[in-house]
């Protein structure tokens, strides 16, 4: 990311289809050539894995850190492919509101992968399916039979499971895949099928010359594959639950900081393994994506620990983490090492300085750039340094025309005008941002997809601290227009980013 260029947020689930949630078919391609008509360079996702439902299905709440999410899986894909016919498609649920409706969705994409899986077993096995079962045994060996049982006890977390499946009894794990063999294959068949058609998109955006950007979520949810899996890299007591939670301390996202729940890592047994699970997962993702946006990347250099069972952030404690050894690690195997990483919040100097050696690209988000004076502001364009990536807005925020309507202060709109020197009507709000992003001097723009639709606060993606509502926008398939493109192109031409 060493040359201008610019791109656009927009995350798969939010592309118009007829399914109630968008996928890895017909749409996604239309959209790739969208922003190959609009000069753009990267589409920058949220992570592709597995979501669950106690948590709203939020892509940063996964099963596992290396299946891809079966929800992405395109019907019309798999009737091109075979597995389905047309007709399977039919009844199809009325999927005609704006907003995202998980449990309809899962509802009627579990049909089709169960029509899908029986048509498979009825024809014979694949052999491509047999060489990426092997290829991929590493982790999905464990994670389809994770999945399996966690199907069989729909309503416990894995330490509350059988002693002997929770504790990886040879035996008994032997027994229950006989007994669920075909629950199993279901598994390893749909990521199968998600890794087929995830590989093509891919292929078809870089003949294009659109580079994607993915997401790690620094941390992994405690009910997952890869903590029941790998139990001795996280810090778990005799009863496999854990000690200490992560989060973050207070903020400008909430006054009572956030509770994330996830496990904390045991940081001395990663490092006796030589980060192996860390470099495991990097190549992985590497393989979905171009370039990975590290979420929460501070909390590799010093994590904000939270005792199990607090209602709140706010008594947590800051502890190190061996981040110059995983990062030498990480450098060694990838010595153009394609990592965002998202620096927003509490930043300290040691976070700087790794940022810095290792000459990884932090974030700016504009609409930060008014909360205080101009001039010292980091966030505000005549600061931000070439070796950046500027956003008008994240997943996180409040859609551009949303905030300056509903939660600028009187102060930060006056900054706003000051800044850029006149007056400005709130429906071009969203239009000056983005032009700022363009001609800053970051090598790279993000601009969010509501930010370029000039949409409002009903457009936002997420809530941080907000458990519920969450991972619903809908792009509606009228708002992609021939004129859209040529206004983005312009812009993109305009300020040097083509």
């Amino acid at each position: 990311m060493k040359t201008r260029g610019c791109g656009i947020l927009l995350h798969i689930t939010s592309i118009p289809t007829q399914f109630g949630i968008g996928d890895l078919g017909p749409a996604a391609y239309r959209f790739v050539e969208f922003l190959q008509k609009a000069g753009q360079r990267y589409w920058q996702v949220l992570p592709l894995h597995p979501t669950e439902n106690m948590y709203d299905n939020s892509p940063y709440h996964a099963l596992s850190a290396f299946a891809g999410n079966p929800l992405l899986i395109s019907p019309e894909m798999l009737v091109k492919d075979g597995y389905l016919d047309e007709s399977d498609l039919e009844p199809l649920p009325d999927f005609s509101s704006d907003l995202l409706d998980f449990a309809a969705v899962i509802t009627y994409k579990n049909r089709l992968f169960d029509m899908a899986y029986n048509r498979f077993v009825f024809f014979g096995t694949d052999p491509a399916f047999l060489t990426f079962c092997e290829e991929q045994a590493w982790w999905l060996d464990d994670y389809a039979l994770f999945s399996a049982i966690k199907k069989h006890y729909p309503d416990i977390l894995w330490s509350d499971w059988p002693s002997g499946l929770r504790n990886h009894n040879e035996n008994e794990l032997h027994e229950f895949k006989k007994l669920y063999h075909s629950v199993i294959e279901r598994e390893q068949f749909l990521q199968f099928i998600f890794f087929h058609q995830w590989a093509a998109l891919r292929k078809r955006s870089h003949e294009l010359g659109i580079w994607l950007i993915g997401d790690i979520p620094i941390y992994v949810d405690y009910d997952s594959s890869d903590a029941w899996t790998h139990q001795h890299l996280f810090q778990l007591n005799e009863d496999k639950k854990p000690l200490y939670v992560a989060g973050v301390p207070p903020d400008y996202f909430s006054a009572t900081g956030q509770v994330w729940n996830n496990p904390i890592y045991d940081w001395d047994e990663m490092k006796k393994t030589g980060f192996s699970w860390w470099v495991k997962r990097m190549e992985h993702e590497l393989k979905f994506v171009d370039y990975v946006r590290i979420d929460h990347f501070r909390g590799l250099v010093g994590y904000w620990e939270i005792k199990a069972g607090s209602d709140t952030a706010i008594d947590g404690r800051w502890i190190s983490a061996p981040v110059w050894d995983l990062l030498r690690t990480w450098t060694k195997k990838f010595p153009c090492f394609p990592v965002i990483a998202e620096d927003l919040g509490i930043i300290t100097p040691d976070v700087r300085e790794v940022m810095r050696e290792f000459d990884i690209p932090g974030m700016k988000v504009l609409i930060f750039a008014f909360s205080s004076e101009t001039g010292d502001n980091p966030y505000i364009l005549h600061n931000i340094p070439p070796n950046t990536v500027v956003y008008t807005g994240t997943h996180d925020n409040t859609p551009v025309l949303g905030w300056f309507l509903h939660e600028a202060t009187p102060e930060e709109k006056q900054r706003f005008v000051s800044y850029i020197g006149y007056e400005v009507s709130s429906e071009k709000v969203s239009d000056v941002f983005v032009r700022l992003a363009m001609m800053s001097s970051a090598n790279t723009a993000i601009i969010s997809m509501q930010d370029v639709l000039g949409l409002d606060i009903s457009a936002r993606m997420n809530r941080p601290g907000s458990e519920k509502g969450n991972w619903r926008w809908m792009m509606q398939e009228r708002m992609i227009t021939e004129d859209l493109a040529y206004y983005i192109r312009t812009l993109t031409t305009t300020y040097g980013r083509l």
